[in-house]
C-alpha cells in the first residue's frame, strides 16, 4: 500500500501499529502463515508503524510442494484498521515457485 500524501501517510502510520504481524500468505487448505517481521531491527515506535518493513515468510516442505503442484496462494492483511485478501495470479505464483526450493 502506498500514501503519497503526507498527512494521509502520517495517519494511517499512526492508525496501522502492528500491520507488520498480521501480513499472511496461505497455500492451498494450509494455515495461513504470518510474516516473520523486521528481524534487522525494530521499525515501530510506540505511535507509529514504519512506512517500510522487511518480511519473509516460512514455508513448510509440504507448502513448497504445494506451490511446485500449483496450488493457489492467497495472502492478505488481518489488522483492524487494514483488511485485505488476494489471489496471486497464476503467473506470480509460478515464478515464486520458481524460487523455492
Amino acid at each position: 500500500m502506498e500514501y503519497d500524501d503526507v498527512a494521509e501517510r502520517k495517519n494511517a502510520l499512526a492508525q496501522l501499529i502492528g500491520i507488520e504481524n498480521q501480513v499472511w500468505v496461505r497455500v492451498g487448505s494450509f494455515d495461513k502463515v504470518f510474516a516473520i517481521a523486521n528481524e534487522d531491527l525494530d521499525r515501530t515506535a510506540p505511535d507509529k508503524t514504519s512506512a517500510v518493513h522487511f518480511m519473509r515468510f516460512e514455508l513448510t516442505p509440504e507448502m513448497v510442494i504445494a506451490v511446485k503442484q500449483r496450488a493457489t496462494i492467497r495472502a492478505g492483511i488481518d489488522h483492524p484498521a487494514y483488511l485485505q485478501e488476494t489471489e496471486l495470479p497464476a503467473v506470480k505464483r509460478d515464478s515464486l515457485a520458481g524460487d523455492l526450493k
